[in-house]
């Protein structure tokens, strides 16, 4: 019998293409510059791009540059394309060649507003035709084949099949299950720096082909460590706000984070997920997706929410430069303590030695009135931040940050002030991927007896001592914090529910890594801070499976609190006669007289209660 991996079941052909429909002809596009093996230098006139398509298995099109080069037909019409066919250059590397080549269909000459047809997942073999059945109801009259990445193209012959008709957009072509994110540049530009957006047409098809996002925007690099990877980070900016896939934003502004260092792929989304079930006031919106460049499949990424001022984003008032004086000069300011603020136009040095970045008001419209306001104000609340920070959030985040293992969380930590709002809030909660033990410098995480922030995490300025202030030396902040704790172990932080997140996401995530570690075949090599090789996909998942459970005792150990599940469950009806018995949060029995105010389990025969003494 014969025995099929995941992959190669999903990319099965379709049982859906027309029988009768034949192979199509037309004039042949594509680059036109070629190599000449024998001189290794710039031809015109051989292994051109027409070779792909003369009936000769012995000639092949291999392009000058080595990646986001192509060959197809202008087909005169459009035509709906139902299967695909491709044979390898007949040498010792071409069988391997065409792996992850993409086959594109288009109504512009340009291609900037193609569509994915098919992805090739499998080896070629040379000296014969493999195909592949296309599910797309749309009509193109351009399609082409985009060889890999470094590949040169390096096509023997190509096939397209398929019959005249303008086709719609009722069923696209994903590359997984998860959405295809499809960027065109103009003139093929390919985005080289964080500052120029390379302007273009982004396209999202979702929902099983059935949901099509395409429109025109900016595309740029973004990150700082993550830009210099091989697999680059991108933030897109689309012309006009839009609604992308399910997020609660409509903007204009978003992220694709590379997640090259983590082999899971979902280090960030767990994060997140901890972010909500801490109750954290936003969470940012992330998406795993496939990426497109050009036709260049780029691998898995996460699609995110830009972390800015915006409705179902950081929900505060957005300033002008005439803001300047009163109630309207108070607010709103988005900040980040940032080890990079020095590298950023509008930052400053706080008087207790943090590094602040200023993002809102942005560089082009900050006044020097509000500059000097919120710097003038962190400062304040440095020296008062009883006062003046806003507790809940400071120590949800602070949780979010221990609980997933993370180095960076006061490497870079974002906080805001609303206008006509006394306190500076934290949040949101960002940048996981060496979190969740994935980094050498903290590895084992859960062997060391201090919070991470307190022995080896990185922290921006002076916020250890920062921190240390309130959740170490301050006994009020420190109960506040464990009630927190009380609160959301009760409310579904458990064991069972983020192992479930986990297991639901290497589930869905399946497909996609397969093809992400295909283009980035890095699953035994140390990139980045990796401690560990684990080997595969699957024990890479299981790290972090592992660490979270273990995490969630070392932090019940560390905060000295039991987990009691039935504390805050409907209970029996306590009888008069059964004796009483009092628990603080940690589960010591308390002795009888007055209590110190907290939070505290009374129990009764079979049943108990949560109160509240002294609040």
């Amino acid at each position: 019998m014969k025995h099929f991996s995941i992959l190669t079941l999903l990319f099965l052909p379709a049982l859906s293409a027309m029988a009768d429909d034949g192979k199509l002809t037309g004039n042949v596009i594509g680059t036109q510059e070629s190599v000449d093996y024998a001189t290794f230098g710039l031809s015109t006139t051989v292994n051109t791009r027409e070779m792909a398509f003369d009936g000769d298995l012995n000639t092949f099109f291999a392009s000058w540059e080595r990646s986001y080069t192509w060959t197809g037909l202008d087909l005169g019409t459009p035509h709906v394309i139902t299967k695909v066919g491709w044979s390898p250059r007949n040498d010792s590397q071409g069988e391997g060649r065409v792996v992850l080549g993409v086959f594109e269909g288009s109504n512009r000459e340009d291609f900037m507003d193609a569509l994915p047809l098919y992805i090739i997942t499998e080896r070629g073999t040379i000296g014969q035709l493999s195909y592949g059945d296309v599910d797309c109801s749309a009509g193109f009259r351009y399609v082409r084949y985009v060889g890999p990445s470094d590949a040169r193209c390096n096509i023997a012959e190509l096939e397209f099949y398929g019959h005249e008709g303008e086709g719609d957009n009722s069923h696209l072509h994903q590359l997984t299950n998860l959405p295809t994110v499809s960027i065109h540049t103009e003139d093929g530009v390919i985005p080289y720096d964080k500052e120029t957006d390379i302007p273009g047409l982004i396209t999202i098809i979702s929902d099983d082909g059935t949901k099509l996002l395409s429109a025109t925007g900016g595309t740029r690099e973004r990150g700082n460590a993550s830009r210099t990877f091989p697999k680059k980070p991108y933030r897109i900016k689309f012309d006009k706000k839009q609604n992308v896939l399910d997020a609660p934003a409509k903007a204009k502004k978003w992220t694709l984070i590379n997640n090259y260092g983590d082999k899971t792929l979902m280090r960030n989304l767990l994060a997140f997920e901890l972010s909500r079930r801490m109750g954290m006031s936003y969470t940012p919106f992330g998406a795993p997706v496939d990426v497109l460049l050009n036709g260049e499949y780029k691998g898995c990424y996460q699609l995110c929410d830009q972390i800015e001022v915006n409705p179902g984003r950081v929900e505060i008032t957005e300033m002008t430069p005439e803001d300047t004086s009163g109630d309207a000069l108070t607010g709103g300011y988005f900040i980040e303590v940032d080890a990079y603020a020095s590298e950023e136009l509008s930052w400053f040095n706080s008087n207790k030695g943090n590094p602040v970045t200023i993002k809102s008001p942005d560089d082009e419209d900050i006044v020097d009135a509000q500059y000097e306001y919120i710097k003038n104000y962190f400062n304040k609340m440095e020296t008062q931040w009883r006062n003046l920070l806003d507790l809940n959030t400071f120590l949800r985040h602070f949780l979010v940050g221990e609980l997933s293992g993370n180095t960076d969380t006061y490497w870079s930590t974002y906080m805001y002030k609303e206008r006509g709002d006394d306190k500076i809030y934290t949040g949101p909660v960002w940048d996981f991927d060496l979190a969740f033990e994935n980094d050498t410098r903290t590895y084992p995480i859960n062997s060391r007896t201090d919070y991470i922030y307190r022995t080896v995490g990185s922290c921006a300025g002076n916020m250890r001592t920062f921190v240390n202030n309130i959740v170490i030396n301050d006994m009020t902040a420190r109960q506040q914090l464990l009630a927190i704790w009380d609160e959301v172990r009760q409310g579904g932080l458990t064991e069972e529910n983020l192992v479930a997140f986990i297991d639901n996401m290497e589930q869905t995530l399946q497909a996609s890594q397969q093809l992400n570690f295909l283009r980035w075949p890095i699953m035994n090599e140390y990139v980045h801070q990796n401690p560990r090789l684990w080997g595969s996909y699957s024990a890479e998942v299981q790290n972090v499976r592992r660490f979270i459970k273990e995490r969630l005792v070392w932090m019940d150990n560390k905060l000295g609190y039991t987990y009691v599940p039935t504390a805050i469950q409907p209970t029996p009806k306590a009888k008069s006669q059964e004796p009483t018995a009092i628990y603080d949060l940690s589960g010591r029995l308390m002795p009888g007289g007055a209590l110190p105010k907290g939070v505290y389990i009374v129990r009764q025969g079979t049943a108990s209660r949560k109160v509240t003494l002294g609040q």
